[in-house]
């Protein structure tokens, strides 16, 4: 009898329970069980595991990863998928495996890598993978440097922090007075330039932000699964461009994004984005971690959770080719039940108290559009990714 898996994911995305569907449903009906840490009692991932943890608050690195020893060892953890603390987590590999858990994460140096954009750009840039020019600013001085120089050039200026996830800080510059015209509608992502210079010079507190055009879309985001072996066993695009999501295999795309992959050791999940700067793709971001929407997938009849957990546990999955293209797509938000709890702090481990009705993970509709229809992925799918 094929022994049950046991996988942890610690602080993860709000999306991530289709990330814990998935690894259910999984094409060898293996036993899965999920256990799942937050600091946030009201996270959905805690009402998807099957047995779930409030996460200690203000716990240093060093101190996190004893934490995360004890969690494996008592929960009998054989795969875990480090998202908070990954950096400290994946130095100590060797630990992690003394007591017979697999983390699924890249090498301590893709990390170090890839936490830093500056770093990260020229070191991509120096295996031959094009980057969109960028200036490093710490003070309003050197901001306005970069941002003059890249309108001279015709360019619209953008920013956002060197080092961070989730398109959290980005910003586009613009030079229009505030007005009233900006308080109305819906806020955006653009602020004036005169504000963001006084706010520098009012902090207390240096920045550390890339500066560089506005690059446009097509946005695509490659999903790599890469062995411990530096070997690609998956890449496929999603494609954004507006609402309109799409999927892709064309080589402009992936051959960088495998080189990145490979070059780097990002083993195991990775996702590798690149936008257009001016005709030519160039790279905006890699993650070192499983995307938000890498569920989408499932509409190519992938499940790249499942491949990388087999991996995980010295089981090649092979090279994983999606049997064929999902159709255009958008996606939309829906509800997902929460753990019943009464106090802020209660341990939540194991609740008893019934939970919501749940919603159907695969729960799908059309809708039309004007060209044949748009799939509408699960509820909840959405995922905000950097500019």
């Amino acid at each position: 009898m094929v022994s049950r898996v046991r996988v942890w994911l610690n602080r993860t995305y709000a999306e991530n329970v289709f990330f814990m569907d998935q690894l259910r449903r999984n094409p060898s009906d293996r036993a899965v069980e999920i256990h799942a840490t937050h600091g946030d009692a009201d996270s959905p991932v805690l009402a998807a595991a099957d047995t779930a943890d409030l996460e200690p608050e203000g716990l240093s690195p060093a101190a996190y990863v004893e934490y995360a020893l004890d969690q494996c060892q008592r929960r009998g953890i054989d795969v875990f998928v480090p998202r908070l603390e990954q950096a400290a987590i994946v130095a100590h590999r060797a630990d992690f495996e003394a007591i017979g858990t697999a983390l699924l994460a890249p090498t301590p140096e893709a990390v170090a890598v890839f936490e830093d954009k500056v770093v990260a750009y020229e070191a991509v840039r120096a295996i031959g993978v094009p980057v969109p020019p960028w200036h490093r600013a710490r003070n309003a001085d050197e901001l306005v440097a970069a941002v003059e120089e890249l309108e001279e050039a015709g360019y619209r200026a953008c920013f956002k922090p060197a080092s961070g996830a989730g398109g959290v800080g980005f910003r586009v510059i613009t030079r229009a007075p505030f007005s009233l015209m900006h308080l109305s509608g819906f806020p955006t992502p653009y602020v004036q330039l005169d504000m963001v210079v006084e706010a520098l010079k009012q902090a207390d507190e240096a920045v550390d932000w890339l500066v560089m055009p506005r690059l446009e879309q097509p946005e695509v985001s490659v999903d790599c699964l890469t062995g411990p072996d530096n070997r690609v066993r998956m890449a496929i695009g999603r494609t954004k461009n507006g609402r309109r999501r799409g999927f892709t295999l064309q080589e402009q795309w992936l051959e960088p994004a495998r080189r990145i992959a490979e070059g780097f050791g990002l083993h195991y999940l990775s996702n590798i984005q690149f936008r257009m700067f001016g005709d030519e793709p160039v790279l905006m971001d890699v993650n070192t971690r499983p995307a938000g929407g890498l569920h989408q997938l499932s509409l190519c009849g992938v499940n790249a959770p499942w491949a990388a957990v087999q991996l995980a546990l010295g089981e090649d999955p092979g090279e994983v080719v999606p049997p064929f293209l999902g159709q255009d797509y958008t996606v939309v938000s829906g509800p997902r039940p929460l753990r019943a709890v009464s106090l802020p702090h209660q341990r939540i481990e194991d609740s008893t108290e019934p939970l919501l009705p749940a919603v159907p993970a695969q729960a799908e509709a059309v809708v039309p559009a004007q060209t044949g229809v748009v799939e509408v992925t699960p509820a909840g799918a959405a995922e905000v990714l950097p500019l």
